[in-house]
């Protein structure tokens, strides 16, 4: 018997397709029995349940489920002492109740199979299961190997405390229970450390790499392959595990539909009891309000602009396209997004032109992460009054593909 466990945390009620996703993905492409542990709070409705259920029934399987605030109420109520705005963490909550897996499961059970809700099974599994973990804790893929530049975002490797070389994703990994049984302790250890060094993103990865990194087997990257790296490396389909990570899926209008990675996911989709007629009426509610939005464009800017001039914020790479796309004239103010300083420079300039210029801000990714709009909010500035997202203008002609994973977390 295979043990496959997935963690839920479900607060708008649409997240549990994701991991029926992924569940259907895993029965269609394995012949060996398998028992799924779901681990959820208060938030996976009945309903849901029903049909986590109804799925497992279908491909004769076995599923069981663990209420972690249930179970683990004062483990949980810790990692909230430690974590006081654990709410406004940008991750799914779920994330965490991996921890709890070693204790949770029966002792007889040496080792499981943890997979994140955003994957989808595109190989049998048991070549996972199968693989020996001899005095390892756990097996996982080195994210090194998936995207040399990743392990730097986690300052866990940045101030050095984990070698570049050995930090490892946690969205698939193999357990050695046997083991982790006896790590509670150091586990725990391991999260009062992130808290005290405020290493807030990718809390469950950073705790595991800082607890196991030198004790985890590395994975071949087949096991947890980055959509994204495959979008950018034009791989063709194979027997893999795809993480769709990052938000990168893909449905309904405007949508790449020639991307196999997106025609997969909604393959496995459509076949589980969580697609349903509600699931498309959600869809198209959600199409109307996009459009009335994008309606909404055209009338904001007229609105905003008489008697105030155009400035930019763009990437030095795309200068030329977006000079071109919006028709800049020599003498309207371009700011270039090339480094820390360059955001000191748009602050200043709308400091300076404020009243007088509206700054159309081009560049939705600055250094590798989100535009911190929230910073111009900081110092004052408001949107659609003194700034835009121009980028939501952008049409793909520019190179700027639409965002369909609101309409999908909408389903």
């Amino acid at each position: 018997m295979i043990h496959v466990c997935f963690s839920i945390f479900d607060e708008a009620g649409t997240f549990s397709k994701f991991t029926g996703t992924a569940m259907l993905s895993l029965f269609d492409n394995t012949n060996s029995g398998i028992t799924v542990h779901v681990f959820h709070d208060k938030t996976l409705t009945q309903e849901n349940r029903n049909k986590f259920s109804y799925l497992v029934g279908r491909y004769n399987q076995a599923v069981k489920f663990y209420n972690v605030e249930e179970l683990f109420a004062d483990r949980l109520a810790e990692i909230k002492n430690l974590f006081p705005n654990l709410d406004k963490i940008p991750f799914n909550k779920a994330a965490l109740y991996k921890f709890f897996i070693p204790q949770a499961l029966p002792d007889d059970i040496g080792k499981a199979i943890y997979l994140e809700s955003n994957v989808i099974v595109n190989m049998d599994i048991s070549n996972l299961w199968h693989v020996e973990l001899g005095d390892k804790m756990l097996a996982a893929v080195g994210v090194n190997s998936i995207d040399p530049d990743f392990p730097l975002q986690d300052k866990i490797v940045a101030d050095g405390f984990v070698k570049k070389e050995n930090y490892f994703n946690a969205g698939v990994l193999l357990m050695n229970l046997k083991l982790l049984r006896g790590e509670e302790e150091k586990i725990s250890e391991g999260i009062k450390f992130a808290a005290e060094h405020n290493y807030i993103n990718f809390l469950d990865q950073t705790v595991l790499n800082y607890c196991f990194s030198t004790q985890a087997l590395n994975l071949p990257v087949k096991f947890n392959r980055s959509t994204q790296i495959v979008r950018l490396e034009k791989e063709s389909p194979g027997k893999k595990i795809y993480h769709y990570a990052g938000g990168s899926f893909g449905v309904g209008l405007g949508a790449n539909m020639d991307d196999f990675l997106n025609r997969l996911w909604l393959s496995y989709f459509i076949k589980t009891p969580l697609f349903s007629a509600e699931s498309l009426g959600r869809l198209y509610e959600q199409f109307q309000k996009n459009r009335n939005e994008m309606k909404d464009v055209p009338l904001k800017i007229a609105a905003i602009m008489p008697g105030k001039m155009r400035a930019f914020f763009i990437e030095p790479a795309k200068l030329k396209t977006m000079t071109a796309a919006f028709a800049i004239k020599p003498y309207e103010e371009v700011i270039l997004a090339e480094n820390e300083k360059s955001l000191k420079q748009l602050i200043e300039a709308m400091k300076t032109y404020k009243g007088m210029s509206v700054f159309f801000i081009l560049t939705e990714k600055f250094l590798k992460k989100k535009f911190p709009i929230e910073l111009l909010q900081r110092e004052g500035f408001t949107e659609d009054k003194d700034f835009v997202k121009a980028w939501n203008f952008l049409p793909d002609a520019q190179g700027v593909k639409f965002d369909s994973y609101s309409l999908l977390k909408t389903m």
